[in-house]
């Protein structure tokens, strides 16, 4: 037994495998270049056709051609703001949860490469505004690009002025179909937008301000200087102001045409209406973050949009 024993204990092991390697996170180059140009955003820049759409422009062909340049070169510009943001943004962004896997604050792509191909897709955003647009087009487009790059440099740090930069550059992704297109803007179209797009900019501030209450100073200093009080007055204050001035607006545009079975344009009241209602829901909850991420997660939101889109179309037609 006791020959038995030993000749058990000396047994050779068995070899052991080796182990395997930690699998490779890191993206190659020009993926990590495409998410850090956001394509899940670029759904923004469908608000290139709200002008055209609100004046009931989209049937011809030239108006489709037109649109979808504008949308390509905003896609661009935005693309270019996008890469220099997190390029300069990398060292606050690996403190954040979230932020910190994108593809510059990771390391998979380097900061002079993000600076790089920003500047490159800037300038021809301008050259291909200046060459296929109306010069007002390409003054826009300039004037979204040297604000945006001014906010990405400075203002995001300016207390409520952040507020204004981000709306802006929404409204003029709104604005910028209808200039080139040579559309008259109303009033009630901009401030509706305007205040539409501050809604949701202060409601996603308002959620980072409460997801982030317990790792102040992280990330995005100023969040520390805002109070999630005041982020709930603003874009409450902005959703009331846009509802009546959405309201207004309806109610201004005379009576139901001859042809029309319904009066679409005071009835969308309602679907608009029940679409703050449904986003402020999230905004209450903290939870609202980009606008395209509320819209795709909450299928009741998407749809109460498409009904609203529904009777605006049905409106603007005269159905």
């Amino acid at each position: 037994m006791a020959e038995r024993g030993t000749a058990l204990l000396e047994r050779p092991e068995r070899p052991r495998r080796p182990p395997r390697p930690a699998q490779d996170r890191t993206v190659s180059l020009p993926v990590g270049l495409l998410r850090t140009a956001r394509p899940r955003q670029w759904i923004k820049n469908v608000l290139v056709v709200a002008a055209p759409a609100a004046a009931g422009d989209l049937a011809s062909r030239h108006t489709v051609v037109q649109l979808a340049i504008v949308f390509a070169l905003f896609t661009a510009a935005a693309a270019a703001v996008y890469l220099v943001n997190d390029a300069r943004d990398a060292e606050a962004d690996r403190a954040h949860p979230v932020k910190r896997r994108r593809p510059v604050a990771a390391g998979d792509v380097p900061v002079t490469v993000a600076y790089v191909v920003g500047a490159v897709l800037a300038a021809a955003a301008i050259a291909g505004a200046a060459a296929l647009c109306n010069p007002m087009t390409g003054a826009l487009l300039t004037a979204y690009l040297s604000m945006q790059l001014a906010y990405c440099i400075w203002l995001k740090h300016v207390l409520v002025v952040d507020l204004a930069v981000v709306t802006t550059g929404f409204l003029m992704r709104a604005m910028i179909g209808g200039v080139a297109l040579g559309i008259p803007l109303s009033r009630w179209f901009l401030i509706t937008t305007g205040f539409g797009a501050l809604f949701m900019v202060a409601a996603k501030r308002y959620s980072e301000a409460v997801q982030m209450e317990e790792a102040k100073g992280a990330t995005r200093a100023l969040l520390d200087e805002y109070t999630t009080g005041y982020l709930r007055f603003v874009w409450q204050l902005a959703a009331g102001v846009a509802v009546l001035a959405y309201c207004l607006w309806a109610l201004e545009s005379g009576g139901v045409a001859a042809q029309a079975l319904l009066p679409w344009r005071q009835l969308s009241m309602i679907a608009f209406i029940l679409a703050v209602l449904r986003y402020a829901v999230f905004a209450d909850r903290g939870t609202a973050g980009a606008p395209e991420d509320v819209v795709l997660r909450d299928p009741a939101l998407a749809v109460i949009g498409l009904v609203w889109a529904a009777m605006y179309g049905l409106a603007v037609a005269d159905l």
